[in-house]
């Protein structure tokens, strides 16, 4: 089994070879005890973003890692593939835009130590 820095790099690495763009990875794991790492990627259309997708399915299960679920293959607008410690978005650049988790989770970081500051 890989770790989280070794299934990270994995994760990138499957993305870079089907031309992924826009990669970005949020270390998550002081503001949430369900994953340590989520990693968003961009894809310019529906059939690139189910390939990046299988792309780090594949990759990752030939290094022994299990996949624990796939989403939103229906649309392909975004696809979100859960390794457990490792959450990947896959997201056509307006999705990606409209929903801006990078700002999202950025914010949170944010606030954390506000939230855990003495009363």
């Amino acid at each position: 089994m890989l770790n989280t820095e070794e299934k990270t790099l994995a994760v990138v690495a499957a993305l870079e070879e089907i031309k992924a763009a826009n990669i970005t990875v949020i270390d998550t794991g002081k503001l949430s005890s369900l994953f340590e790492r989520m990693i968003i990627a961009s894809a310019n259309s529906r059939r690139q973003t189910k390939a990046l997708a299988d792309n780090v399915v594949v990759k990752l299960k030939e290094q022994g890692e299990e996949v624990i679920g796939r989403e939103g293959e229906e649309s392909g607008e975004w696809i979100l593939v859960d390794l457990g410690e490792v959450l990947v978005h896959i997201m056509q650049p307006a999705v990606r835009e409209y929903y801006n988790l990078e700002e999202l989770w950025s914010k949170a970081q944010a606030a954390r130590p506000k939230l855990a500051g003495p009363k």
